[in-house]
């Protein structure tokens, strides 16, 4: 494994993290003995940055990873966020208020079974909320002891900006891929500029750029992706399963696969990036994170350029609702 550096700290992240959302949340069935074995495995891979949430199950995700995080503290890098709550009508609302921060946070260390969360983000920014009250509840809580790095998630660049001026920001999460590229614009340069580690979820474009080509006949009925225009819409999904045949065919001409290909793509937009690939599977884990051997030259990111400008309609990201949590 290769690492980054989180930051403006010394604080060594492997390259290509673990996403651990889909373990028990948003994508099908549990399945926790593989979940289990794939995060033991990330261990002997030397995958160290392990992201969750406490919305994700709600709450079960963190349960989870603690099997394996308490007995492997000194080997994680545990980054998880708040701020995502199901209100009395079952709507998920975002609350960024300082009181519950610190409620969040003590709710976070108890399913961890640790004293100290290495990265805790803001898992949205609240509009109703200014963002430098809430990043000035999560500053008390590093002083506290009880968060030693703190983040942001979808925030805008104003957002990013009144964020660090109250406490530094280690790193900024938001969804990159080869189909949603909005960060390049101005966050990705932003987070050069100040020193933050840029997150990407959902590199893979959650599963189409996989050597398994989707059935959406195939998928469950709770499946998240059910509710995005992108597996929704037959024009985009068309579009971006002619865009994987092609980057496949691509892949298989280097000899790896199509995940690595977009992965060692997403490495390839600076060294200030790390990528966290969700999967609950081994196979899965072992293939991504071989990604970091892969060198794309300058001809390779050309071609690869080329084939997004021949397939743009990728379709939005998310439905109107979601996007109305995106602090844009």
């Amino acid at each position: 494994m290769n690492y980054r550096i989180l930051g403006n700290t010394d604080e060594k992240l492997s390259a290509i993290g673990l996403g651990c959302m889909g373990m028990t949340h948003a994508y099908g069935q549990r399945d926790d003995a593989e979940s289990l074995a794939t995060l033991n495995l990330a261990l002997d891979l030397g995958v160290n940055f392990w992201d969750t949430a406490d919305v994700y199950g709600p709450h079960t995700n963190e349960e989870l990873l603690a099997k394996v995080l308490v007995p492997n503290r000194d080997k994680v890098f545990i980054a998880t966020k708040f701020g995502f709550q199901i209100d009395q009508h079952k709507n998920m609302v975002f609350n960024g208020s300082p009181d519950y921060v610190k409620q969040a946070c003590e709710g976070s260390l108890k399913r961890l079974g640790i004293d100290t969360i290495d990265l805790y983000y803001t898992h949205r920014v609240d509009p109703k909320v200014p963002i430098e009250e809430t990043v000035g509840a999560m500053a008390e809580l590093v002083q506290e002891g009880k968060v030693r790095y703190i983040g942001l998630s979808e925030a805008s660049p104003e957002s990013i900006r009144k964020a660090h001026a109250v406490h530094p920001v280690s790193a900024l999460q938001s969804e990159y891929s080869f189909i949603t590229r909005d960060p390049e614009n101005t966050i990705i340069p932003l987070c050069k500029e100040l020193g933050i580690t840029f997150v990407p979820f959902s590199p893979l474009s959650r599963g189409l750029f996989s050597e398994h080509s989707i059935n959406m006949n195939e998928i469950g009925e709770s499946d998240f992706r059910r509710t995005l225009p992108r597996f929704k819409d037959e024009k985009a999904f068309q579009n971006n399963q002619a865009l994987a045949k092609a980057l496949t065919e691509m892949a298989h001409e280097k000899n790896i696969t199509s995940s690595q290909l977009a992965l060692a793509w997403v490495l390839a937009q600076g060294d200030h990036v790390v990528p966290i690939p969700g999967t609950k599977k081994r196979k899965y884990l072992e293939e991504n994170a071989k990604a970091v051997a892969v060198h794309l030259t300058a001809e390779d990111l050309q071609h690869i350029a080329a084939l997004l400008e021949q397939y743009p309609d990728v379709g939005n990201r998310y439905d109107e609702k979601n996007m109305n949590l995106v602090n844009n």
